[in-house]
């Protein structure tokens, strides 16, 4: 099978992902402001849900724009593959109790799925050695929430998960905002970055002036790293 990456490997830059979007004309812009991809939560108990249905429209709309990325919480099989088969979603984030064996047997299946964890200590990179999922998400742990939670993680495990495995994408994600999204790119140095309350007005609704400050803010530390 092919190893397949969220980010193009040739990028040359961090990618920005900017997740929890429930807006259409929001995706239109913050896709404009230079995005690298969308995130849209259908874990029905995320603040940032939206019904599959309701995101369909504009979703189908932003075909091949950017890849679109469904967040999953322990989803099944079956709804697993109508979010591929509506044609509206590019990758599914694992981001709740999956295992390393459920993360193979749909990888299997052919499903472009890849694993989000939340980071508590360097045991959680440990586990992470067992998934077969060449793009790996790193979050802030938080033990009542699967991501969103506006915590951040510690920076020092994202560089070591970077320097361990160097041929995978490490997408850095919690608590990243405009203000710290260049130190962390610094230090740990990631494919991508992944941001949700850290650029919002509200739950689901982005501010866009914060969109676009944050997407600064990884395009400096790119240029300055060059």
């Amino acid at each position: 099978m092919t190893t397949r990456f969220l980010f193009p490997p040739d990028l040359g830059r961090v990618a920005v992902k900017i997740c929890g979007i429930t807006r259409g004309d929001e995706a239109h812009a913050i896709i404009a402001a230079g995005a690298d991809a969308i995130g849209i939560n259908f874990w029905p108990k995320s603040k940032r849900f939206i019904p599959l249905d309701e995101a369909l429209p504009w979703l189908r709309e932003l075909a091949g724009a950017v890849p679109r990325v469904a967040v999953t919480v322990n989803a099944s099989d079956e709804e697993l593959r109508q979010l591929i088969d509506s044609g509206a979603i590019d990758w599914i984030q694992l981001h709740g109790d999956e295992t390393p064996e459920r993360v193979k047997s749909l990888t299997q299946q052919g499903l472009p799925v890849f694993k989000a964890m939340g980071v508590r200590d360097r045991a959680i990179l440990e586990a992470a050695s067992s998934f077969e999922s060449p793009t790996l998400l790193l979050d802030a742990y938080a033990p009542n929430e699967y991501g969103g939670s506006g915590e951040t993680m510690d920076w020092s495990l994202g560089s070591e998960a970077v320097k361990q495995w160097p041929n995978r994408q490490i997408v850095l994600a919690g608590g990243l905002t405009p203000g710290n999204v260049a130190d962390a790119v610094k230090q740990v140095r990631p494919a991508g970055v992944d941001v949700a309350s850290g650029v919002e007005v509200s739950p689901g609704r982005k501010d866009l002036d914060k969109v676009r400050d944050f997407i600064a803010g990884v395009k400096s530390r790119n240029l300055r790293d060059r």
